[in-house]
C-alpha cells in the first residue's frame, strides 16, 4: 500500500482541523455558556455518581467516548466543569462507549454524527454575520462543534487505509499463540491502532472483523479491546494540547482511568474470561472459544462488564485520580484558570461561616486583579511586538475571569442572606456585594487600559519622553492604591485604616487634573499629533476610573465598622 508526502501532508491538516475545531468551541462556549450552563451542569455532575452517569447518557447519545472526552476537555478549559466534576464524566463516557460496540456486533452498523456536520455548519454560518455578539458566539460554537466531529473523520480517513483493508493484518495470526506475549503485544496493538484510527469504536470493528476471519481467539480479541480503552484516550489529550491546566489534567485523568483499569483486568485476565465464558454459556449462546460466530456478543458482554466493574471500583478513587494529574500537570506560574477556592463546596452550616468563606474568596478575587493590573504595566515597557500582545491576551483572559468571579460570588452571598442574619452579617454582606462590583469595575478598567495601549501599538504612536513619565508615575500611583485596596480587604471588617488609601485617592486626582490641563495646553501648541493626544488621555483617565474604585472598595468595608 503506497502512502505518499502528500498523503502524510493530509493527516498534519487533519490534526490541525481538529485542533481548530477543539479551540473554535472552547472559546465560543466560554462566550455563550455563562452561568446558566455552567449551573446545570453542575447540577448533573455535583457528584462523582451523577457525572458518571452524565457520561454514560452524552455517549450513548452520541456514540462516541472521544468526541464526549473531547467536550469535557473544552468544558473544563472555559471553566464550566471542575476536574473532579469530569472526571466522573469521563468514567461514564467508558461505559457508554460499550452501547457502540451493541450496535456493531448485533446490527453491524455504527452511527456516525459526522454526516450532520456540514448541515451544522450551514445552521451556524448564517449567525456568523449576526450583529448580536451572542448569536455570533453560538455560531462559532456550532461550526466548531461541527468541526471537531469532521476533524475526527478526516483523520480515520487520511490513515492508512487499515480499516477498510483487514488483510493488511492477516499475519498477526501468526503471534496468537505464545501465552503472555501474546496478550501484551495485542493490548499494544489495540492502542496503536485505535491511536492511529482515532476511534475505539472504530478499532472494535476491525477486532470483530478479525475474530469472524479466524485470525483470532476470543482472549486476544478481549486483550486488543483491552488496548482500545488506553488508545482512546489519545483524542482528548490531542484535544488538551491546545487547552488551560485543568483541561490538561482532565485528559491525563482519562489515561490514567483507563490504565488502572487494564492494569487490574490484566493480573486476572484468565479468570475474567473464563467468568465471561460461564456466563455466554449460561444464557444459551455458543461459547466464544469454540465458535468464531459467537464471540462479537460475548466480546461486547466482557467491553461492558470490563467498563461497568472499572467504574464501580475507581469511582471512590477519584480524589486520589485529581491528586495524580494535579502532580502530572502543574500549575505554571503565569497561568491562571478560573476556578473558586473557598464557596464552590455550597453554604456551610451557618451564616457566619458562610461569609468569611466569601471574604476570603474576595481576597483571591483582589490577588487576580493585581495580577492583571500588573500584566497592563509590562504592555507598556514591553518592547517586542509578540510578547505584548501576548500580555493583552492574558488581560483579556482576566477580564472574564473577573466578570464570573463577580456573579459566582454575588450569587453566593444572595444564597447566604436568604437565612437568618444579623444586623453586622447583613451589613457585612451588603458591603461585600458593593466591594465585588467595584473590583469588577476594575478589571474592566485594567481591560481597557489595555486595549488603549494595544490601539496605541497598533497605530504605531510613540509618546515623547514627558508623556511615557506621566503614564508611568500615575500607574505608578494606582498600583500603590491596589495594593492598599488588597491590605484592607486583609485585614477586614473589625478596624481598618482607610487614611493613606485615601490619601493615595486625592493625590491620583490630583494628578490626574494637572495632566488634563496640561493636556490641553499641548494640544493648543500641537506639541504631539491628535491620535496620540486622545490615547494619551484616555490612559490617564482610566487609570483615575481604577483608582476611585479601588478606594470605593476601602470605603465599603470601612461603612461596616459605621
Amino acid at each position: 500500500m503506497n502512502y505518499s508526502f502528500l498523503d502524510f501532508l493530509t493527516l498534519v491538516g487533519s490534526l490541525g482541523f481538529f485542533l481548530y475545531g477543539m479551540k473554535l468551541m472552547s472559546e465560543a462556549l466560554q462566550k455563550v455558556a455563562g452561568d446558566k450552563m455552567r449551573t446545570i451542569l453542575a447540577r448533573m455532575t455535583s457528584n462523582p455518581v451523577k457525572g458518571v452517569f452524565t457520561g454514560i447518557l452524552i455517549t450513548a447519545i452520541i456514540q462516541s467516548s472521544s468526541a464526549t472526552t473531547v467536550m469535557m476537555v473544552s468544558f473544563v478549559n472555559a471553566g464550566l466543569l471542575s476536574l473532579t466534576e469530569s472526571i466522573g464524566v469521563i468514567m461514564g463516557a467508558n461505559i457508554g462507549t460499550t452501547v457502540t460496540a451493541w450496535l456493531i456486533s448485533l446490527l453491524g452498523f455504527k452511527i456516525n454524527i459526522s454526516v450532520i456536520s456540514l448541515p451544522l455548519i450551514g445552521l451556524g454560518f448564517p449567525l456568523l454575520f449576526s450583529k448580536k455578539s451572542k448569536k455570533k458566539s453560538w455560531g462559532e460554537f456550532i461550526i466548531g462543534f461541527a468541526m471537531v466531529f469532521l476533524g475526527l473523520t478526516f483523520l480515520k480517513d487520511s490513515v492508512p487505509d487499515i480499516k477498510h483493508n483487514p488483510d493488511i493484518l492477516a499475519f498477526l495470526s501468526d503471534y496468537t499463540s505464545n501465552g503472555v506475549f501474546s496478550h501484551l503485544l495485542f493490548l499494544t496493538i489495540g492502542t496503536i491502532l485505535t491511536m492511529i484510527i482515532q476511534s475505539s469504536s472504530a478499532t472494535m470493528a476491525l477486532t470483530l472483523v478479525m475474530c469472524n476471519n479466524g485470525w483470532i481467539s476470543f482472549d486476544i480479541a478481549a486483550a486488543m479491546v483491552l488496548g482500545e480503552n488506553i488508545g482512546t484516550a489519545v483524542t482528548a489529550n490531542l484535544a488538551a494540547a491546545v487547552a488551560n491546566v485543568s483541561a490538561k489534567r482532565a485528559a491525563r485523568a482519562h489515561l490514567i482511568f483507563n490504565i488502572l483499569g487494564v492494569i487490574w483486568v490484566s493480573l486476572i485476565f484468565s479468570q475474567f474470561l473464563s467468568a465471561i465464558n460461564w456466563f455466554v454459556v449460561k444464557i444459551g449462546v455458543t461459547s466464544p472459544y469454540d465458535s468464531p460466530h459467537a464471540i462479537p456478543v460475548a466480546l461486547s458482554i466482557f467491553h461492558t462488564t470490563f467498563n461497568i466493574a472499572n467504574v464501580l471500583i475507581f469511582i471512590w478513587f477519584t480524589k486520589f485520580i485529581q491528586l495524580i494529574v494535579t502532580k502530572m500537570v502543574p500549575m505554571r506560574e503565569e497561568e491562571e484558570e478560573f476556578r473558586l477556592q473557598f464557596i464552590n463546596t455550597g453554604l456551610l452550616s451557618t451564616s457566619e461561616l458562610s461569609i468569611h468563606q466569601a471574604k476570603r474568596e474576595i481576597i483571591v478575587f483582589s490577588s487576580r486583579l493585581e495580577k492583571m493590573y500588573g500584566y497592563v504595566q509590562e504592555m507598556l515597557s514591553e518592547p517586542n511586538e509578540k510578547k505584548f500582545y501576548k500580555l493583552y491576551d492574558k488581560v483579556e483572559k482576566y477580564e472574564g475571569i473577573s466578570d464570573r468571579m463577580e456573579v459566582e460570588i454575588a450569587d453566593y452571598l444572595t444564597k447566604v442572606s436568604e437565612g437568618e442574619l444579623s444586623i453586622l452579617a447583613s451589613k457585612r454582606i451588603k458591603a461585600m456585594l458593593n466591594v465585588i462590583s467595584d473590583m469588577e469595575s476594575i478589571g474592566d478598567s485594567c481591560n481597557n487600559l489595555g486595549r488603549t495601549l494595544t490601539r496605541k501599538k497598533d497605530k504605531k504612536i510613540i509618546f515623547n519622553t514627558a508623556l511615557d513619565e506621566n503614564i508611568i508615575q500615575i500607574m505608578g500611583l494606582c498600583q500603590k492604591a491596589l495594593i492598599e485596596m488588597q491590605k484592607n480587604l486583609e485585614q477586614g471588617y473589625e478596624s481598618i485604616n482607610t487614611v493613606y488609601a485615601h490619601e493615595l485617592e486625592e493625590k491620583i486626582n490630583r494628578f490626574r487634573t494637572k495632566l488634563k490641563k496640561d493636556h490641553l495646553k499641548s494640544v493648543e501648541k500641537k506639541e504631539y499629533n491628535y491620535q496620540a493626544g486622545i490615547i494619551y488621555n484616555d490612559l490617564f483617565c482610566e487609570c483615575e476610573k481604577l483608582a476611585d474604585y479601588a478606594i470605593n472598595v476601602s470605603e465599603a468595608i470601612e461603612e461596616v465598622n459605621s
